[in-house]
C-alpha cells in the first residue's frame, strides 16, 4: 500500500510541476508580447511593476497592492486595463481576473497584440 500512495504522490508532484512551467511559460509569453523582458514573471515584486508599466499605470500604484481591499481593487483594474491593452473587451479583463488559467493562455498563445497607449 505504501508504494502505491508513494506513486501517487510522485505523480501528483509531476503534474503540479507540469502545470508550473505551463504557466510560467504563459505569463513569459505575455510579458514579451508587452515588449517586456520574459523573465520579469519569475521575479517577485517587480513583476507586479512590470504589470503596472503593461497596464499604462504608475508604478506609485504599487504602494495600494500593500493596502487590503485596495490591493484588490487595483489588480481588477490593472487586468482590465491589460486587455485592452491587447485589443479584449473588459469582459475578457474580468476572465483574467476570475479565470486566470484560462483567458491569460489566450493572451499568451492567441493571436493577441499588445498596443501601447
Amino acid at each position: 500500500m505504501s508504494d502505491l500512495s508513494d506513486s501517487v504522490g510522485t505523480l501528483w508532484v509531476v503534474i503540479w510541476l507540469g502545470v508550473v512551467v505551463f504557466f510560467i511559460w504563459t505569463m513569459w509569453r505575455v510579458y514579451e508580447k508587452a515588449g517586456k523582458p520574459g523573465w520579469a514573471c519569475l521575479i517577485p515584486i517587480y513583476n507586479g511593476l512590470v504589470m503596472l508599466d503593461m497596464a499604462g499605470k504608475s508604478r506609485w500604484w504599487f504602494l495600494g497592492y500593500l493596502v487590503p481591499i485596495l490591493n484588490i481593487v487595483l489588480a481588477c483594474i490593472v487586468a482590465v486595463e491589460i486587455a485592452h491593452r491587447f485589443g479584449k473587451s473588459t469582459a475578457f479583463g474580468w476572465g483574467l481576473i476570475l479565470l486566470g488559467f484560462i483567458f491569460y493562455p489566450i493572451l499568451a498563445f492567441g493571436d493577441a497584440e499588445y498596443h501601447a497607449a
